[in-house]
């Protein structure tokens, strides 16, 4: 599996020119990948899934990063999925996931509502459940520890604020 891992890699960063090629996958690259390949289109998902595969944070992903994150991404215990998609989630890197980051990304996943609803509004409604479930010790955001419990209660929790990982097929 390893082995073809690389060898994918090394066909996508072929059909790439520039700079970046010569190292490997730069964001767009990265995108497009993420896209074809997994059918995720959520940009603001798709860019925090770079920066968490982008490791030493160069902008480029290398066939290190390319492998170690497609571990996690297609074969990794819950543990690891855990740990990858509160990384995804937790947009400024903070260690934990604010009301904000979480308006920003539920914002961008939801389906839009028609015109005449409030969509903002149906957001921070959602927000305001989503903290009374899994903000387990009450301090206004959610930490590693409440999202790890929450989704160890209910698994289903693990893409409850986007899609970050690849469905089943």
């Amino acid at each position: 599996e390893v082995e073809c891992l690389v060898k994918l890699f090394d066909t996508l960063v072929a059909k790439s020119s520039g700079h970046s090629a010569a190292v490997g996958l730069n964001r767009n690259m990265f995108r497009d990948t993420l896209c074809c390949t997994f059918g995720m289109t959520d940009d603001i998902l798709m860019d925090r899934v770079f920066c968490v595969f982008d490791r030493d944070n160069d902008n480029c992903i290398n066939v290190v990063e390319w492998v170690q994150g497609l571990s996690v991404f297609l074969r990794g215990t819950l543990e690891e999925k855990i740990k990858y998609c509160f990384e995804v989630y937790d947009l400024n890197q903070d260690g934990h996931i604010s009301k904000d980051e979480l308006f920003q990304m539920l914002k961008s996943s939801l389906l839009k509502q028609p015109a005449e609803e409030d969509a903002d509004e149906g957001v921070k409604d959602l927000i305001d459940i989503i903290m009374k479930n899994m903000d387990y010790d009450h301090d206004g955001m959610l930490s590693f520890m409440d999202f790890e419990t929450a989704v160890k209660n209910e698994n289903l929790l693990l893409e409850a604020f986007g899609p970050c990982l690849p469905d089943i097929k």
